[in-house]
């Protein structure tokens, strides 16, 4: 599934690419986008804005209209030319959304649809989102406070939740929890105040780095090891029984939550016994 630093590069090259240009055309594939379509007509609209939240990516559109589209497992939006060729085949399109500038397509998005803009953070599941890690305006303390709050969750699974918190994803839930030194199957509650703070932190910061200079291809080449080689760009997600970049132990994993998700982590630089104990120093890149 995409992580919020996806979504914001994708809102980002949606909006370079669509942003005060009048529609054109609209097709979906959705029987529920097609009625507002026929009822509030797409075409001729101005496209004020492409913005994302937590990992809901939002088109702003002309008389207070919203189009949410949420790219769950395998969902992506492509941007293409006028009259150029979609490299995407025809049956994954579900949305088409094209400008004088330029055609948007959405492919294998199952979640979308429209809200009034008028009321867009009361409207589910917008209203229920925790506090967007890649915002301007962020407060720590109520993020750390949110994780703390969940009590005997354990802390892996927590930062999945994004009614806790918006934005982190499979890849740096692992990332983060390494960086802070906290056993993901610790519970949320037995956290103190400085370490929720620094997992928030963390959180932050690795999200912030990796919308900061977009890649080529979005999330092919996330990184939170600061490291050049490409080999060498993630700590422990995906490394299980490899050694560790930081003290050589074997990499550990396990499926972890109601979902199952795979976590990963190291046994050494994140011992299970050592729960409210001051974090272990952050590896160092290099």
């Amino acid at each position: 599934m995409p992580e919020g630093d996806t979504i914001f590069r994708t809102a980002q090259a949606l909006h370079r690419a669509l942003a005060a240009g009048t529609v054109a055309r609209f097709e979906t594939a959705y029987a529920h986008l097609a009625r507002v379509d026929t009822d509030r007509p797409i075409v001729g609209r101005t496209i004020e804005s492409v913005t994302a939240h937590g990992k809901h990516l939002l088109i702003r559109f002309s008389g207070d209209l919203v189009l949410r589209t949420h790219m769950r497992m395998s969902g992506r939006w492509h941007v293409y030319r006028p009259g150029e060729r979609w490299r995407a085949p025809a049956r994954a399109v579900r949305i088409v959304i094209g400008t004088a500038a330029a055609v948007a397509i959405a492919l294998d998005v199952v979640d979308a649809g429209f809200i009034d803009g008028r009321r867009l953070a009361r409207v589910a599941p917008l209203a229920d989102l925790g506090p967007d890690l890649l915002a301007e305006r962020f407060d720590e303390g109520d993020a750390a406070a949110r994780l703390r709050a969940c009590g005997a969750r354990e802390i892996g699974e927590v930062l999945l939740d994004q009614r806790v918190l918006a934005g982190a994803g499979n890849v740096f839930k692992s990332e983060v929890l390494f960086v802070c030194g906290v056993h993901p199957r610790w519970h949320a509650g037995a956290l103190t105040d400085d370490q929720a703070r620094a997992i928030v932190r963390t959180a932050r910061r690795l999200l912030r780095a990796n919308v900061a200079a977009p890649p080529a291809t979005a999330g092919a080449m996330r990184r939170t090891t600061g490291r050049l080689n490409p080999a060498e760009r993630l700590w422990v997600y995906g490394r299980r029984g490899r050694p560790c970049r930081r003290c050589g132990s074997p990499i550990a994993s396990d499926k972890q939550g109601v979902a199952a998700r795979s976590t990963f982590w190291c046994p050494r630089c994140q011992p299970s016994s050592n729960a409210g104990r001051p974090l272990t120093p952050p590896p160092r890149p290099g």
